[in-house]
C-alpha cells in the first residue's frame, strides 16, 4: 500500500501484536519487570489487568520470549474452557500426550507427577492465560486447584492471568475469594500519556525501516495522542489511517489535517481528540491542507 512510497520495510502500525514493535514505557516495564522477577522466585498467581487496547497480548508474548529455556510455558489466548479442557490442554502442554481419555483423578495424577518431574530437571512450569475475564468460574476454580499441587518447598505450576478490568469484578466473587487469596502480585497497564505516544510511534516507525524522523508532524502526533487518550491500539488505528489518507493525495508528511480525517472516521475517539481535530477539519475545507508544513 503506502510502504514503498513512505519508504517503509513494513507496516509500521499493524494491529498483530509483533514483539519487534515493543516500546517498554513505564507501565508495562514494570509489568514485565514484576512478571519476570516474581516467576524467577517461584509465586504462585500473577495478574496483570489493563483496558481494551493497552497491549496486554503484546506483554504476554515479550513475556514468553524472556522467559528463557529454563521455563516450560503454556500459553491460552482463549481460555473459555471447561474444567475438563483445562486440565487436557495442561496435560498436553507438558509432554501428557495421550492422557485425556484418563478419569479425572487420574489425570490429575498424572499431571502431578510430570510436573514434579519437570521441577526435578531445573526447570519451571508457568502457564500464560490472556483474556482471564472469559474464564468460567468452574474453570478459574480448576485453575486454582491445579497451583495446589506443590512440593514441601515450591509451586509445580505458576500462573500469569491477563484480563481487561472486568477480571477484578470476577474475582470479587465471594465463591472465588480463595482464588483471589492466591494472588502475590498484580500490576494494572495504564494508557500511555503524550510524549510515551510520541515516542510509540516514532519507534514503530524506526523499527518498520522509516528513515524519515519528521514524517509525522508534531501536532499530528499531539493530535493522535489526544485522540488515542493513550491506548496503543487507537495509537495504531489513527496513525495507519492517517498514512492511507496522506498516501492517497500525495503528501509525504502526515500534518494534524491528515490526522483529523482519521480522527472523523474513528468513532472510538476520544471526545477530546474529536474537539481538538475540529479545526483542521475547517482548513482542509478552506482548501489549505496541501500547503501545510511538516511543524504545524
Amino acid at each position: 500500500m503506502y510502504q514503498a512510497f513512505y519508504q517503509l520495510d513494513e507496516l509500521p502500525f499493524s494491529l498483530t501484536p509483533d514483539t519487534q514493535f515493543f516500546l517498554n514505557q513505564h507501565s508495562h516495564r514494570a509489568a514485565l519487570n514484576t512478571l519476570l522477577v516474581s516467576l524467577k522466585h517461584s509465586e504462585g498467581f500473577i495478574k496483570i489487568v489493563g483496558e481494551v487496547g493497552t497491549g496486554k497480548t503484546m506483554l504476554s508474548r515479550i513475556l514468553l520470549a524472556k522467559l528463557g529455556p529454563s521455563f516450560v510455558t503454556a500459553y491460552i489466548p482463549n481460555p473459555y474452557l471447561t474444567p475438563e479442557e483445562l486440565k487436557g490442554f495442561v496435560a498436553r502442554e507438558i509432554g501428557l500426550e495421550k492422557m485425556g481419555h484418563l478419569p479425572a483423578h487420574e489425570l490429575m495424577s498424572a499431571i502431578y507427577r510430570r510436573l514434579q518431574h519437570i521441577v526435578r530437571s531445573g526447570k519451571q512450569v508457568v502457564l500464560v492465560v490472556d483474556e482471564a475475564q472469559t474464564m468460567p468460574k468452574e474453570t478459574l476454580e480448576c485453575l486454582r486447584l491445579l497451583t495446589n499441587l506443590e512440593t514441601e518447598k515450591r509451586k509445580l505450576l505458576q500462573v500469569v492471568i491477563i484480563g481487561q478490568p472486568e477480571l477484578d469484578v470476577l474475582l470479587a466473587r465471594k465463591d472465588l475469594r480463595q482464588l483471589k487469596q492466591r494472588i502475590v502480585f498484580s500490576e494494572y497497564l495504564r494508557p500511555l500519556n503524550t510524549a510515551s505516544c510520541i515516542a510509540y510511534i516514532q519507534h514503530r516507525l524506526q523499527q518498520a525501516g522509516g528513515c524519515n524522523d519528521k514524517l509525522f508532524s508534531p501536532s499530528a502526533m499531539r493530535l493522535i495522542a489526544k485522540a488515542a487518550g493513550g491506548i496503543p491500539r487507537l495509537v495504531n488505528i489513527l496513525a495507519h489511517k492517517a498514512l492511507i489518507c496522506a498516501y492517497g493525495k500525495g503528501h509525504r508528511n502526515i500534518t494534524g489535517w491528515h490526522v483529523a480525517q482519521a480522527v472523523a472516521d474513528t468513532p472510538e475517539s476520544t471526545r477530546i481528540g474529536h474537539l481538538a481535530s475540529w479545526p483542521w477539519r475547517c482548513l482542509g475545507a478552506m482548501h489549505l491542507a496541501p500547503n501545510m508544513g511538516v511543524g504545524r
